[in-house]
This record gives structure tokens, sequence and C-alpha cells, in this order.
């Protein structure tokens, strides 16, 4: 079967300590566990929207060494078809990830291959965009790929979500402005309001901001779909004069109980299950669609790992039914 959602981005090797508290600046601490495997924005939404049920193919750059291996075998795994371009003039990204007793992480990253994604590659993929219904992007890789990859989205009228991951330094309001919905978390949503909306907000502040003036800071940035990640906060859901069937143009979803024991790439499960949820109930409300995204983020920080802990569709709704 043809993918249905295609997702263009990232694919980081994860490394991974774990340790009781932050160290302070020189200092030196034991870890009490380390742990390697597959991310990167990009591969790790992917994933999880492929583990929702939902076809999808994943176009990345890998180097040619070991990390990239590792990348092709996860990704025959999982049964999921990429189109890599392997690049034997840069390597595979890797990132190193901190995290402390609380789940909170620090992450220190090199991209690789990810900033050398050919654009002509991305265009030479056509067949996979003009099969797909829904796009996913994040900011992980250099631009003109991405723009690339916007460009045939909106060519064959896919739905265009983009994960303003990490928020580019070169992002404008051009690309920005092509996405149907973006993702941001809470840090994002204010680099994004400072830079095209002129608008300064403390992140630490947002969720406690009632859900009328989030909604008008959201419409600030001029894109259909605004679904800001709060974390452990839950999400909330800002749309301009198409509702994608929700009856009402904002809203708030509470954050589901788990036991967190490592947060990373929560935002990616969120990302990538709200794009397969749109296909799976294309005829719901999009309010069902954020539901399902919210329920397998919060699934996964009771995994270690980035990739490896996106949750499938059964498991979501075996912990918190349909």
């Amino acid at each position: 079967m043809a993918a249905q959602v295609l997702v263009v981005g990232s694919y980081v090797q994860d490394q991974a300590w774990f340790v009781e508290r932050f160290p302070r600046p020189g200092e030196t601490l034991r870890a009490n566990r380390y742990n390697t495997g597959p991310g990167g924005k990009g591969f790790n939404q992917a994933i999880a929207c492929a583990r929702q049920g939902v076809p999808t193919a994943f176009i990345g750059a890998i180097g040619n060494d070991t990390f990239g291996g590792f990348a092709e075998k996860f990704a025959r795994d999982e049964k999921m078809p990429c189109r890599w371009q392997i690049r034997n003039d840069q390597p595979t990204a890797t990132s190193s990830i901190t995290i402390n007793a609380a789940a909170e992480n620090q992450i220190a990253m090199i991209f690789g291959a990810n900033e050398h994604l050919d654009a002509d590659f991305v265009r030479a993929q056509d067949d996979l965009f003009a099969a797909a219904k829904a796009l996913l992007l994040q900011l992980e890789n250099n631009l003109d790929a991405l723009a690339a990859a916007l460009e045939l989205g909106r060519r064959h009228r896919l739905v265009c979500v983009l994960n303003p991951a990490p928020v580019h330094a070169q992002l404008d309001s051009a690309m920005l402005h092509a996405a149907d919905i973006i993702t941001p978390n809470e840090t994002e949503f204010s680099l994004l309001l400072e830079r095209f909306a002129a608008t300064q907000v403390d992140p630490a502040t947002l969720a406690q901001r009632d859900d009328a003036e989030l909604h008008a800071l959201a419409r600030k940035l001029g894109v259909a779909t605004v679904v800001i990640t709060l974390g452990s906060r839950g999400c909330f859901v800002s749309h301009g004069d198409d509702r994608r069937s929700d009856t009402d143009a904002h809203y708030r979803l509470a954050p589901e109980k788990v036991k967190a024991i490592d947060t990373t790439g929560a935002g990616d499960a969120f990302s990538g299950a709200l794009v397969a949820a749109m296909v799976l109930f294309h005829n719901a409300p999009f309010r069902r669609a954020v539901t399902h995204a919210n329920r397998a983020a919060a699934i996964s920080t009771e995994i270690v790992g980035t990739a490896p802990a996106m949750p499938t569709f059964d498991a979501v709704v075996a912990r918190f039914g349909r």
C-alpha cells in the first residue's frame, strides 16, 4: 500500500546518560545508566506515525557509517519504507542527552548529514508525494530541502504539518505560512511570536494564561491551526477560519496521568501520532486526533529512548480506550 503520510526530516543516533541531577559547570557526575538508539525528530515522528497503523514513508540523509547502517536496519525491522540519501562526506547525526531524576533533559547534537539533504534528492521522490495525504516536517535539516518538500506538498494538495523544532535561524514567514498546521512547544511558540509577531512572552507562563489570551497570541502567527504542546500540562489548540470540523475555535486538553521516566521525544510522539490520527479519523473533528496524540505522547514518557519509545495504536487504545 502506498504511504499515506510522508515524513521528510532528520535521523539522529541518540546517546543518553541518566543522572540524579544535571552536573554543574566543570563537574563530573557518575551516570546511573546509558542507552543508545535511533532518534532524530523526523525519524521519531515517522516511527510514531507508522506505529499507529498508517502507511508511512521517510525521506532523510545519513552518513556511510555504522550509525547510518543502524538507521537502515531499524527502519527495515519496522517495515517502514525509507528513501535515504547516503552521504560519503558527512557523518550520521548523533546526540548527547542527559536525563535527570525528574525526567527533564538537556541535549547537545551534531546534525551531520541532516544539514546536507539535497533539495534535488527530495524533488526526485515526487512519486511518494503524489500518493500521500499528509506531509510532516521539522527543522533539523537544511531549509532548502524542506522548502522543496513543502512545494511538492502544496502541489499535490497534501495537508502540510510543520513541527517548528528547533526554530531555525533562517526560518522565514513564507515557509511558516506554507504549513496548514504547526505544533510548537512553549519555547518554540515564544520564539515564533518574537520573530514573526514582534511579541515577547515568557514560555514558562504560557500554560498559566487563559485560553482566550493563548488563542489571541496564536492568531498572530498567521497559520491556520496552531497546536501548542505544553509538556506535563497538556496541549492547546487554536484554529483560524477553518476549524477542521471542531465546534470550538480554541480549546485545551489536560495531560494524561502517567509515570514519566524519560520525556525525550514526547513532542515527536505527539506530532507523529497527530498526523496519523488525522488520517485514521479523517471524518471526525480535529479534537479526536489531538486527543489520540496527547495520549500517545504521554505513554512515550514511560519508556526510555526516543524512536523505540513511540507507542503503537493498540497500546494507546489499551491504556486509554477509544
